[in-house]
């Protein structure tokens, strides 16, 4: 049904999640980062909770990833349902699947990422995506893609996927990137790589325009002066 990936990027401090699944809109309930903070996914039978619930525990309980995972794991209850990474601000990292995770299902971390997926073709569709993101340069949604294109190619979903999203916190409260797929027939991992392609050249352009209005390009559209 899902696979996805978070990742830290140890140059920047940056912490992000790509994701991909056969069922609408993953980018509305999977997905979760806090700048300064960290990363998690929640799939499988999700529970969206869980996302927030984990990023207090790491922020405000000053908790390991483990901790804050088991903790918030435990108080919701239905855990062997669910399918959870999470990642936080230093890179440490912590992983859970439960025993009635759908089908062909595998969670595996690495340097800084963790990737995890259930109703999956392969268990070797989680380590192609760690090899790719490991191996990758260039910003971390580039690698994040990357992950996700390598899951395609070792064989993705055990069926079609129809939704994709990218997330990415920085330095600021609100994400830096925040892109979804909410539903395509065919190839929304493919949708998502040019939805970045096409907002990375305004990225920092939209931050600036918030911190400081005054100093705000234009883009010539109606309105926009």
């Amino acid at each position: 049904m899902t696979f996805s990936i978070i990742g830290r990027c140890q140059e920047t401090g940056q912490l992000g999640i790509a994701i991909s699944s056969s069922s609408i809109a993953v980018g509305a309930r999977c997905p979760w980062v806090r700048a300064g903070v960290g990363a998690v996914a929640t799939q499988n039978i999700t529970l969206p909770a869980l996302g927030p619930q984990i990023l207090d525990a790491l922020e405000h309980g000053q908790l390991p990833p483990a901790a804050a995972l088991d903790r918030v794991l435990s108080a919701n209850g239905w855990s062997e349902y669910r399918q959870v990474t999470v990642i936080d601000s230093q890179g440490q990292v912590a992983l859970f699947t439960g025993k009635r995770a759908l089908g062909v299902h595998n969670a595996v971390a690495g340097e800084h990422c963790v990737a995890a997926g259930n109703l999956l073709s392969s268990p070797a569709v989680i380590e192609a995506m760690l090899g790719a993101f490991e191996q990758a340069s260039g910003h971390l949604a580039e690698r994040l893609l990357a992950a996700m294109h390598a899951a395609m190619a070792a064989g993705g979903e055990a069926g079609p996927v129809h939704s994709a999203a990218l997330k990415i916190a920085g330095e600021l409260t609100w994400p830096l990137v925040d892109l979804r797929v909410d539903w395509i027939e065919h190839d929304p991992i493919a949708e998502l790589d040019r939805l970045w392609q096409a907002y990375r050249p305004q990225m920092q352009d939209y931050v600036t325009r918030a911190l400081d209005p005054t100093a705000a390009p234009s883009y010539g559209v109606a309105g926009d002066e």
